[in-house]
């Protein structure tokens, strides 16, 4: 015999009996308020019903009459007398009794007290406004607190039975406040601000009933908190509860009702989920998200978690395992710079499922009708990258921003490197405060966006060339020295540059290397380390004009200009200022595996190159001397004109 007869006023309450409808049990549910009733609708669960059947003797007698082997109280931690009837019923039936408690919370700093009476006689001689939330049960006993009208405001669930009785008390207007939790840090910090609460009287639910949120949010705004201590009471952990159950019905309910998880793209604004992914949110017992995302997938009535780390989720799921069924509510397409990937990897003990959403990029394309099968990706939210370079080689470039501050650098730059490009930003979309604006980057620079922000830049005339490759006369020159194309591109060629690639260009001279290295590397970082001043201006110069922002001039000599930066993956030396052995030094402690190449146009200079490649017990992969000729016009021949010999080192560890 296999009926359970499950009290539930928690969220351990309906959990425990989902788990066992779904091992096999027959399951009767019993619930103090319709509200308890609508929760659990849909979980699959026939028999539910409101009301406490009457005292002990009508606990008994639905034992009887279901045949019942076993009772489940989980009901509320001070819901005593409900409790005590249930203890006597399984009694005089000779039922087991399995009881779930909440663990108690810590009570560090708090007024302790014993009884809703014993809060209002304390609050009697303070000063301040109450912010209650321990419900309309016993209301009454706050209007004996002198001036109740103007210092209590109580916040009781959402209901009529509970309106009404609070303003037959008098509670009304802004001395009421009717919503239905658990509520957020934020939205506890945000009511007890705009009241000006100076005290808060709670029970302690735990962590499942919101309890945590109010401590902080006390101690965020200053505010004391009044504890109604709880009832003796004498139980089973969940845990204990879930193996008490498996082994008195011989259930495996452990095996058979894994703790699911789904990690919910929701898409665009207010109605962008998926019908299906609103299924599983609407079934979940726990919704985890920002603040944002629970209100714009509508979770009012489900125990929620303001949160969106990877690692504190999972945290909070392994300390409350009465939760088995968890919606994690992540923004837009969960496959693109999501918190999706983290959450993978710390939910691994977990059967997760992974539902996507409508993505930015096909919302925004399609308002803008035009595919998206040719835009390239990008994101800069909450990111350094280098949209630019992106732009510069594509015709068409998606990128996530990181708000109005992200839309605006984004419109700087590209009037700096590409003015000619046509900007499409698009805020809040799905929102009732959707923004799409088009234009040159000029002429957004002005323009005022919200905190959702993202961008498809469109350029008619995309640079396909080889990156390695730049004519000479395409930079400004000045008196600086420079590495001419052809050495120029074999030097960077065996450099084998990763798009990703931290670079360095030691003694840069005009930056002519810094941006052919740059432009192999679009999204990664180039640092152009030059010690002259005039040499340093050119290469800002050549930057702009040869549209790579990733480039970084750092002025100072070297190795000292270099101590600050990060570990390089590859070098570039062209120039050392006889400090080669202490540069080569430098880069290795930075990163023992960076790969560099070496130039030296002299016979001692490559003399020293070969010595210090020895001392730094490196690995001298080639060394190519490079002889180059130009053909030069005389009358109707050509003549070949030698540029100095250079020899191109090429090492690492």
């Amino acid at each position: 015999m296999k009926d359970v007869l499950v009290f539930s006023g928690t969220t351990e309450g309906r959990s425990i009996a989902k788990m066992l409808d779904e091992a096999g049990a027959d399951v009767h549910v019993r619930v103090a308020t319709g509200f308890g009733a609508e929760v659990m609708d849909g979980d699959g669960i026939d028999d539910i019903q409101v009301g406490s059947c009457g005292g002990a003797e009508g606990i008994a007698r639905e034992i009887r009459n279901k045949g019942c082997s076993v009772v489940v109280d989980a009901t509320h931690p001070y819901a005593s007398v409900i409790s005590e009837h249930i203890r006597q019923a399984c009694e005089a039936t000779g039922t087991q009794l399995v009881r779930i408690l909440r663990d108690a919370s810590a009570q560090d700093g708090m007024v302790v007290v014993g009884s809703v009476k014993e809060a209002a006689e304390f609050l009697s001689g303070t000063e301040g406004i109450v912010l209650v939330t321990t419900g309309s049960k016993e209301a009454e006993e706050y209007i004996h607190i002198p001036d109740y009208k103007e210092r209590v405001v109580i916040r009781v669930l959402s209901t009529l039975a509970s309106m009404e009785k609070c303003a037959s008390l008098g509670f009304e207007g802004k001395n009421l406040v009717c919503a239905q939790g658990p509520f957020s840090e934020e939205s506890n910090v945000a009511l007890i601000n705009q009241i000006g609460a100076k005290w808060i009287v709670t029970k302690d639910s735990g962590p499942s009933g919101g309890f945590p949120e109010k401590v902080s949010a006390a101690e965020k705004t200053g505010a004391r908190i009044v504890l109604i201590a709880r009832p003796p009471d004498n139980g089973l952990s969940y845990a204990d509860a879930v193996h008490k159950l498996e082994e008195v019905l011989e259930l495996d309910i452990k095996d058979i009702c894994r703790r699911r998880v789904s990690l919910i793209g929701i898409g665009m604004g207010e109605d962008g989920m998926t019908v299906r992914s609103s299924k599983i949110v609407d079934r979940a017992d726990l919704v985890i998200g920002a603040e944002r995302m629970l209100r714009t997938a509508g979770v009012s009535g489900k125990d929620t978690l303001v949160e969106y780390r990877a690692a504190e989720i999972a945290e909070y799921l392994d300390k409350n395992p009465n939760y088995n069924d968890v919606a994690i509510l992540l923004s837009g397409d969960i496959g693109f710079y999501s918190g999706a990937k983290k959450l993978l990897e710390a939910l691994k003990g977990y059967d997760v499922n992974v539902e996507c959403g409508i993505s930015t990029v096909a919302y925004l394309c399609s308002k803008m009708g035009v595919p998206w099968q040719d835009v390239r990706l990008t994101s800069a939210h909450g990111r350094e990258f280098n949209v630019t370079g992106s732009v510069r080689t594509s015709r068409r470039t998606f990128a996530l921003l990181t708000g109005s501050t992200g839309a605006r650098a984004l419109c700087q730059e590209l009037n700096e490197y590409l003015p000619n490009v046509t900007v499409t930003i698009g805020q809040n979309l799905g929102y009732p405060d959707e923004k799409i604006v088009s234009g040159s980057p000029k002429e957004l620079l002005d323009v005022e966006f919200g905190e959702l922000c993202a961008a498809v830049v469109e350029n008619p005339s995309p640079d396909t060339a080889c990156p390695v490759w730049i004519p000479d006369e395409d930079f400004t020159r000045g008196d600086a020295p420079m590495t001419k194309s052809d050495v120029r591109s074999l030097s960077v060629a065996k450099l084998r540059l990763s798009p990703d690639s931290v670079a360095y260009d030691v003694g840069a001279g005009t930056g002519s290397v810094s941006i052919a290295m740059a432009l192999c590397c679009p999204e990664g970082k180039v640092y152009a380390i030059e010690k002259e001043d005039v040499a340093a201006d050119l290469i800002e110069v050549n930057k702009r004009k040869l549209c790579t922002p990733n480039v970084e001039v750092i002025r100072g000599l070297a190795p000292e200009a270099m101590r600050d930066l990060p570990a390089p993956t590859h070098a570039f030396i062209g120039g050392s200022s006889g400090n080669l052995k202490e540069i080569v030094d430098c880069l290795i402690e930075k990163n023992p595996r960076v790969r560099i190449v070496i130039n030296s146009v002299t016979i001692e200079t490559l003399s020293e190159t070969m010595e210090v490649i020895r001392g730094a017990g490196l690995v001298e992969e080639e060394t190519v001397c490079v002889n180059v000729s130009k053909a030069r016009r005389a009358g109707r021949y050509h003549l070949m004109t030698a540029q100095n010999p250079v020899y191109i080192s090429v090492v690492r560890k």
